[in-house]
């Protein structure tokens, strides 16, 4: 299978790197950036040619602890392995500013909302695993050139790509689906792929200042890129239309502390069409599909002086197409903190609260469709509002290696009122292998 086959691969390097004579003293290292250590040297000393390897992994397990629809107690696991190269071109043969990405990922395991938090026959809102997602199979992810001219005021990037590469973009440490980045892509139904699916696409970027940026993406819309079998196909048919996102930034250093910060407005438009749920007929389609966002994060105060310690606060919110969305509002607020103990400065935590809204259009068709007639309970119970909560503390065991534990709550599962609200604890691993 690919999956075992990209496990085959890491471990074959992790066999090589430990009976290397020179480089098995740092293998596991704390103050090495990789588990399988420098190469015997080989690594740094390829990066320094334009050359630099991406290997990591992550997992998320979760527990139901409290409430959720089934409330049989069990633990689910999900991961993703990386496996990547990029190239500086300029570097390797003499082309300015430009370079190249080719990426690979592998998904696996199962996941705690679906299984245990929300109604079968309504499905999830929002997870408690956000690594979690698009099948269990290996991927090419990226696969793009990039190049930049005009004193890099122009960036343009060609290939596979996916939109939450570029567009509503957060760093994010939570688990919880939404609190993580690229929203739009969780919300606006398939249109917008986030990674680790990857489409046909040109991003045109226009730094025009230091700090402020528009950029606009074309996106091939092909519901076949989900298919677990095209995963590693770069052509095939089923295209649909296209998708457009703009985004306006600003990226300020603010005070006499250059605390940075984000600013970004952006909105989506797809050719594409979808089903009309404020239709009477149930076969009623929409020609296209919009929606609109926001990403705001900020840090606000340093420690010690430091600008890698210190506070941030964010907010993120969308709307989306009441006609053809699923989820039409949504919005969350939090605070993440890098450095918070001077005996370790190298960790962090955050706190978030997320809301989302199931559109009611959408609802009311889904329910009648069910049921065969209007909108009434039937076998589909009636869906609205779903509330997130987070709050986690990361352990920097190595520079290589943090693990996050978490504890989600999750009022309303699915968007049902009546399932009970689920306390769940969660525990994230990343390692830059």
């Amino acid at each position: 299978m690919a999956s075992n086959g990209l496990r085959y691969g890491v471990m074959t390097l992790g066999l090589w790197a430990v009976f290397s004579p020179v480089q098995a003293n740092s293998i596991f290292d704390s103050s090495s950036a990789w588990m399988l250590g420098d190469w015997n040297g080989k690594r740094s000393s390829l990066e320094q040619q334009g050359v630099e390897f991406n290997l990591g992994y992550i997992s998320e397990s979760a527990w139901n602890a409290h409430g959720g629809y089934n409330r049989d107690r069990t633990v689910r696991y999900s991961d993703q392995w990386t496996t990547g190269i990029s190239f500086d071109l300029d570097t390797l043969f003499g082309l300015p500013n430009a370079s190249f990405q080719f990426t690979l990922t592998n998904r696996n395991g199962d996941n705690l909302t679906t299984d245990r938090l929300v109604y079968p026959e309504s499905g999830s809102v929002s997870s408690v695993q956000e690594v979690y997602g698009r099948g269990n199979v290996t991927r090419i992810t990226q696969l793009w050139y990039r190049q930049q001219f005009f004193d890099e005021a122009l960036d343009v990037k060609l290939g596979r790509i996916p939109v939450s590469d570029d567009f509503a973009t957060f760093d994010s440490r939570f688990q919880n689906l939404y609190l993580g980045s690229a929203q739009p892509g969780n919300q606006a139904g398939s249109i917008w792929y986030n990674w680790p699916v990857s489409q046909w696409a040109t991003r045109v970027r226009w730094n025009a200042t230091g700090e402020h940026y528009v950029q606009m993406g074309l996106f091939d819309l092909n519901p076949s890129n989900l298919d677990p079998d095209n995963g590693l196909d770069l052509k095939h048919s089923g295209t649909t239309g296209a998708l457009i996102p703009v985004e306006f930034g600003w990226t300020p250093e603010l005070g006499s502390d250059s605390l940075p910060g984000q600013y970004k407005i952006g909105g989506y438009y797809s050719t594409a069409g979808a089903t009309d749920y404020t239709a009477d007929r149930e076969d009623a389609t929409q020609s296209y599909r919009m929606g609109l966002y926001y990403v705001v994060d900020q840090q606000i105060t340093t420690r010690d002086d430091d600008v890698s310690r210190g506070l941030s606060l964010f907010s993120m919110s969308t709307w989306n197409d009441r006609d053809t969305a699923y989820i039409d509002k949504y919005v969350s607020i939090g605070m993440q903190y890098k450095g918070p103990f001077d005996a370790r400065p190298k960790d962090d935590f955050g706190i978030g609260l997320a809301w989302a809204n199931v559109n009611e259009h959408y609802d009311t068709y889904m329910r009648r469709d069910a049921s065969g007639g209007q909108a009434s309970p039937g076998p589909r119970p009636a869906q609205s509002e779903e509330y997130n909560a987070e709050i986690y503390y990361g352990f920097h065991v190595a520079d290589w290696l943090v693990l996050r534990p978490n504890l989600q709550y999750v009022i309303h599962p699915g968007g049902v009122n009546d399932t009970d609200n689920a306390l769940v604890g969660g525990l994230m691993v990343e390692a830059n292998l």
